[in-house]
């Protein structure tokens, strides 16, 4: 069983009177890959900083391998970090910048060549040594930042969006060779990012914040699973879970309406894979088509509801629709989850008898 290689108990920042960190309490596991993800503004930086040692917390304390670390110098806090601007040397070559943390302690240059050897070969920067980062890629700059890490010997890593600045291919690439590099090492990584794709196709651990809070942490497979909010639920899949007003909803898509006390304050949840598109008909949503996007093997048919709510509709890419068609919306509530409006939360999932009780033609 892994244990706590960093500890957040009660972390609390502010800027002037503006609540950054709430009282945060977080354990990351040691040897797992655990990604801070969240939209801007929402504290994952402030909160990486605070592990790095860059910034100190107004309250609460940090344990570092179960060492308090609150007030410990950057230095003897025992990690690594890469940054978003690679951070790398212009006037020092590939070796130079890689090795550059264990020049600065004298470590025997026998290590030092043994280690950048090993680096070299892990990041596939061979050959690479002796260039200047103006004469590599963004990819290849931002694996001489990795390589920089792994001669450090440090076993916890934090990255600060290493992959924002980098186009999509390339993002794609470098982020299955940064995973790679964390199994095959066996590294404690804590990665800071905005964009769930990353979180999600990396990450073993994945904590979602929300202005300052924890909004909900587990696997991939969780929160994009079993959504807690409608704020997980908005934020977690691509395109996000679809919301419908509860009173839009006829009772064969809602079977159990009657567990609610306050029916007309709920939103039904929906995934754009588990809607379905029929022709318009009584025991369906009513929309209109707006448009038709074609994403290869899918197409995302744009739909409006007769309130004014635009829904996506995740269709196969055969499926032809014509703009300002009338259309009705089904579902297996099955799929269904419901939350409460004024607060968000999600509510009790409705009992199996409920459930079944839906007519199957309304069934996909």
């Amino acid at each position: 069983m892994s244990r706590a290689a960093i500890e957040l108990q009660g972390i609390g920042k502010a800027w002037g009177e503006q609540a950054v960190l709430k009282q945060m309490d977080l354990s990351i596991q040691e040897g797992k890959f655990t990604a801070l993800l969240g939209p801007s503004g929402c504290g994952k930086s402030t909160l990486l900083r605070i592990i790095a040692g860059l910034e100190t917390p107004d309250q609460g304390r940090l344990l570092i391998n179960g060492q308090d670390a609150t007030y410990m110098e950057p230095a003897k806090r025992g990690l690594s970090m890469v940054f978003q601007s690679y951070a790398l040397f212009p006037h020092l070559n590939v070796a130079d910048n890689i090795l550059f943390g264990l020049q600065v302690r004298r470590a025997d240059r026998q290590q030092q060549k043994e280690r950048l050897r090993e680096a070299l070969a892990l990041t596939n920067l061979e050959g690479l040594e002796e260039r200047k980062p103006g004469q590599l890629s963004g990819g290849q700059r931002q694996r001489v930042a990795l390589a920089r890490s792994i001669v450090s010997g440090h076993r916890i890593c934090l990255m600060d969006e290493p992959l924002s600045n980098l186009d999509a291919k390339l993002r794609h690439t470098v982020r299955h060779e940064i995973r790679s590099l964390q199994q095959r090492l066996g590294l404690t990584v804590v990665y800071v990012t905005h964009d769930q794709t990353e979180a999600m196709g990396m990450a073993d651990h994945v904590v979602l914040l929300n202005a300052g809070n924890i909004e909900q942490q587990g696997s991939a497979q969780d929160l994009y699973g079993q959504p807690n909010s409608v704020f997980t639920a908005g934020f977690i899949g691509s395109p996000p879970m679809m919301m419908i007003h509860s009173d839009h909803v006829p009772v064969e898509l809602w079977p159990s309406r009657r567990q609610y006390d306050q029916p007309h304050r709920v939103l039904v949840g929906v995934r754009p894979e588990n809607l379905n598109l029929h022709e318009a008909g009584e025991q369906h949503v009513a929309a209109t088509v707006v448009h038709q996007e074609f994403q290869g093997a899918d197409a995302y048919v744009y739909v409006q509801l007769d309130d004014g709510h635009t829904l996506i509709v995740r269709a196969p890419h055969s499926r032809s629709v014509q703009a300002g068609a009338r259309c009705g919306l089904s579902w297996n509530p099955v799929h269904a989850f419901y939350f409460n409006q004024d607060s968000g939360a999600r509510l009790p999932t409705p009992s199996a008898d409920a459930l079944t009780a839906a007519p199957v033609a309304v069934l996909p």
